[in-house]
């Protein structure tokens, strides 16, 4: 993997992952004004959430025609200016989290149970190929394999910002979930706390001495795996809440990505790629889902948490989707109609493709 940097017209950093060396960035000819985002967090007094506050996000692009693709080398909307790319990176022109958000006043309405701060985290964009009409599923291995290494290097980088203390990476993939882009791509979020999802593990682990490799070793014994190497394991997990859930695991406890050795990092490549094309060979059209990667925090708690990929999609049939109503959005209450086990075995039975 070769990296190279470069800077777009607003001065947000663009960074190019190349399976070849020898790029020379193109300059970006737009000369777009700079970034002023206005991004901050307000923590629910009643569960302790943070919840994050972007106005200027609410217009970001939208679901544009091919050739405004931002995402396609050199076109006239394009944040990449290159002709061509393996993998190229660069920050959010409508970020969640900017460590250049401007300050705010410590609460709301100057309340003291309303706790507000700067969203000064960082928001990136990683682009997995230059072709508009490509997925992940398919890439050759050598390609996931790039951005394996993409996802190792701003992991390590995103950690090192004073502010930020939990990086994490994941795909939106399909309409049905939301996405505002069809090209195929993922983001990064580095967060300048520690999410809900993350704190509740936290706990748990804290409680409960290598609880991470007591979840490996069950689920390996179980009856719910569905690719197995070496150096990881994916499994539909016993308490699934999603129709589609999948979890990937290494099987040594590793923090983030920019723990893992070459060997664990060639394996990733070659089994996340099958478990997504066993994902798309489950109903008759792609699936739609969210590929999360769960990274312990850059500081306190750090030797608790696991690397691991958490798969999930809101589809549980061919032609109905899972909503999200009062249940599950309003007390946080899950119900799942299809047993893990059921989803396991259709899992390992289909052909990936």
């Amino acid at each position: 993997m070769h990296r190279t940097r470069a800077r777009l017209s607003d001065g947000r950093e663009l960074v190019y992952y190349d399976e070849s060396p020898g790029r020379i960035p193109v300059p970006d000819p737009r000369g777009l004004p700079p970034v002023e985002p206005v991004c901050e967090v307000r923590r629910d007094p009643l569960t302790g959430d943070h919840v994050t506050v972007t106005a200027h996000r609410n217009t970001r692009t939208f679901l544009p025609p091919p050739d405004q693709c931002p995402l396609c080398p050199g076109g006239p909307a394009s944040e990449i200016p290159d002709d061509s790319y393996d993998v190229a990176v660069f920050e959010n022109r409508f970020p969640s989290f900017d460590a250049r958000t401007p300050a705010v006043p410590p609460t709301v309405d100057g309340a003291e149970v309303f706790e507000r701060f700067p969203g000064a985290g960082r928001c990136e964009v990683v682009c997995f190929t230059d072709d508009h009409t490509a997925a992940m599923t398919d890439l050759p291995v050598s390609r996931v394999r790039t951005v394996v290494d993409a996802w190792a290097d701003r992991t390590a980088e995103l950690s090192e910002i004073p502010t930020v203390r939990q990086v994490f990476a994941f795909e939106n993939r399909g309409v049905e979930i939301g996405v505002t882009l069809h090209h195929p791509h993922g983001q990064i979020y580095a967060y300048p706390f520690i999410t809900p999802r993350t704190e509740r593990v936290l706990a748990q682990a804290s409680r409960h001495p290598g609880l991470f490799d007591d979840v490996l070793k069950a689920e390996r014994a179980g009856t719910r795996v569905v690719l197995a190497g070496e150096h990881w394991t994916a499994y539909v997990p016993a308490a699934a809440r999603w129709p589609v859930e999948v979890h990937l695991m290494p099987h040594r406890h590793v923090p983030d990505f920019a723990a893992l050795d070459t060997a664990e990092r060639d394996e990733l490549a070659v089994l996340y790629r099958d478990l997504l094309r066993r994902c798309d060979a489950l109903y008759d059209t792609p699936l739609p889902y969210v590929a999360g990667w769960h990274q312990a925090p850059t500081g306190e708690g750090r030797d608790l948490v696991r690397l691991h990929l958490e798969l999930f999609s809101i589809r549980r049939a061919p032609d109905k989707i899972k909503y999200l109503a009062g249940s599950e959005s309003g007390m946080a209450a899950w119900i799942n109609d299809v047993p893990p086990e059921a989803a396991a075995a259709r899992l390992r039975e289909v052909t990936a493709g």
